[in-house]
């Protein structure tokens, strides 16, 4: 068996070591020395003619998340697995080369939460990120609308809370000055709030005499009319009625979603809120040989779903085990978002005392759900944003005895104090998307929370001190934007892309650049239990790698945000090429 490049080292090291001792007469080439060194010459010669690779990386920094050899100079790729690690001399020959002149090299980045499907349709509907104002919105709206004439629905999303004068929120008239004719649905960032037109809201009928009882509110004025905004899952007497994209459509746009991915350095996604019906979809991509990004799926349970549901999950779970395409895990959503005041807190809302937010399951339902899911071996991720929720969930997990499962809990935008530590002590993992910290966007959830609760916003300065094993990702696209190397400029800095507020947003909790790549790379896999194939650049580990135009963890935080992915390797093909590289 050839010799690894570690293994070589040390072999020679031994021979140097056996002829120095015999020069200075402290041994001799008897045995056992003459066998040793015979062996050692033996296997070097050997290592010597290894086969070539099929590319070989090499002249560069090259971070590889094994805390054993950190850093390296080259890598060499066989087929789809990394072959050999070390120095340009040590990985040997390859049918292709890439000189990297210095470039840093990562693991790929694994989005430990995203909502892939919804995401890459968006690309297709109106894009409301950063537009700031309501004007600007308005004009976009109006642009989409003008140039897609044959689109029976406007829809599409990205809008922000504080973009409306007077801290209000989107009002129907809003829209209706722009776009009166034809029914207009757009979603928050977050996804936790729809704003809609008056010619949606009638052909949803809805109207004053209009009842929602579930997880949310039609929002109405003063005389019981409703306004254009509908809160959490009273979404859905609108969505209802939109025309749902075919399947074909749906293809194409996650395949277009895939490019996207690939050129930011994404190489592994966990998708946060699946279904069956969204799992044929990439298993028609691996079928047909178009999958370019390993997908792990986490199947949604309601409170109000046939409880006969998570055996059917738990049976996707042995029919997907990867490494392309797996389905492992459950999702449940505690609550909804700060801003809206639907997150479950322990204490009332600062700017609205007479609320303090609702859970969505009951401790009971939630304790049962959770024993019933860990019975059969199914992975949770638990959507807990406010502090209330967070440890109800805690409390339910705490109950299965939860070490080594690998539970997860998502979000996690404010937590209690005295609930911080239990992540580390129960190996919860907190599952954390940075891009949500951006001070663009703070204003509405600071005015929420108010100041006693703002020294654990966000808290990963804390969580990586308590020992809790941290993981990052992007929520795409309740959260805008996908590149991670935006998020980890966030994490590092708690600052917007212009550098402010100029020490940073509650800064306490910011983290180095090492930790933010460790946690959307390596514990991204551990995440989903694959740590032993991917997450790592050594050798066995899949190849799945990227190149970077800067050194993130040279360079100065405030250039990190003009940083971009040369080049990505999948599975040991290059997917994505920079013509810089």
């Amino acid at each position: 068996m050839p010799l690894t490049p570690t293994q070589s080292r040390d072999c020679k090291e031994r021979v140097a070591d056996l002829f120095t001792q015999t020069r200075k007469g402290e041994g001799s080439c008897r045995e056992p020395y003459s066998s040793t060194v015979l062996i050692c010459l033996t296997l070097i010669l050997l290592s010597s003619t290894l086969p070539a690779a099929d590319l070989l990386l090499r002249n560069g920094h090259i971070w590889t998340g094994d805390p054993q050899h950190p850093w390296v100079e080259a890598v060499a790729i066989t087929k789809n697995k990394i072959s050999a690690v070390g120095t340009n001399a040590e990985v040997g020959t390859a049918a292709q080369t890439i000189d990297l002149r210095g470039r840093l090299v990562s693991p790929g980045f694994n989005d430990a939460h995203i909502h892939f499907l919804n995401g890459s349709l968006g690309l297709f509907q109106v894009d409301l990120f950063n537009a700031g104002s309501l004007e600007e919105m308005q004009k976009r709206v109006g642009a989409f609308a003008k140039s897609h004439p044959d689109e029976k629905w406007i829809t599409g999303g990205g809008w922000e809370y504080g973009w409306f004068p007077d801290h209000r929120l989107p009002t129907k008239e809003d829209l209706d000055k722009i776009v009166p004719d034809r029914p207009v649905y757009l979603k928050a960032f977050d996804g936790h709030t729809g704003w809609v037109n008056s010619e949606a809201l009638r052909r949803a009928d809805v109207n004053g005499a209009t009842k929602f009882d579930g997880f949310g509110e039609i929002v109405k004025d003063a005389h019981g009319r409703p306004t254009g905004a509908l809160k959490e899952n009273a979404q859905s007497v609108v969505t209802r009625i939109i025309p749902q994209p075919s399947r074909e459509r749906k293809i194409a746009a996650l395949i277009e979603g895939q490019k996207l991915a690939a050129s930011l350095g994404i190489t592994s996604i966990q998708n946060g809120m699946g279904s069956p019906d969204e799992l044929s979809l990439y298993e028609q991509l691996l079928k047909d040989g178009k999958l370019t990004l390993r997908t792990n799926m986490a199947m949604t349970v309601t409170p109000s779903d046939d409880p006969k549901a998570l055996e059917t999950y738990a049976a996707l779970n042995r029919s997907h085990p990867g490494p392309w395409l797996r389905a492992g895990a459950i999702k449940l959503v505690m609550d909804g978002v700060v801003e809206s005041h639907t997150a479950a807190m322990l204490e009332p809302y600062a700017d609205d005392p007479k609320t303090s937010g609702n859970p969505v399951w009951t401790q009971e339902k939630l304790d049962k759900i959770v024993q019933n899911a860990t019975n059969l071996g199914l992975q949770i991720y638990t959507h807990a944003i406010g502090d209330r929720s967070v440890r109800m969930t805690l409390d339910a997990y705490e109950r299965v005895h939860p070490q080594g499962k690998r539970l997860r809990i998502e979000h996690i935008e404010t937590v209690s104090p005295a609930d911080l530590p239990r992540f580390a002590k129960l190996g919860v993992i907190p599952s954390m998307q940075p891009i949500h910290a951006d001070p663009e966007s703070a204003e509405p959830w600071e005015r929420a929370v108010g100041p006693m609760r703002m020294r654990l916003a966000f808290a990963w300065r804390d969580f990586e001190k308590s020992g809790a094993l941290l993981t990052f990702s992007s929520d795409w696209p309740a959260a805008i934007d996908l590149n991670p190397i935006h998020a980890i400029y966030c994490a590092v800095t708690r600052q917007t892309a212009e550098g402010q507020p100029a020490g940073g947003w509650v800064p306490e909790q910011r983290i180095g650049v090492e930790t933010a790549l460790r946690a959307y790379t390596v514990m991204g896999a551990y995440s989903s239990f694959d740590e032993n194939l991917k997450g790592q650049i050594k050798p066995g580990m899949l190849a799945d790698m990227i190149v970077f135009s800067a050194d993130l963890l040279r360079i100065a935080p405030a250039q990190i945000p003009a940083t971009r992915v040369l080049l990505t390797i999948l599975d040991g093909r290059i997917v994505f090429r920079d013509k810089s590289i």
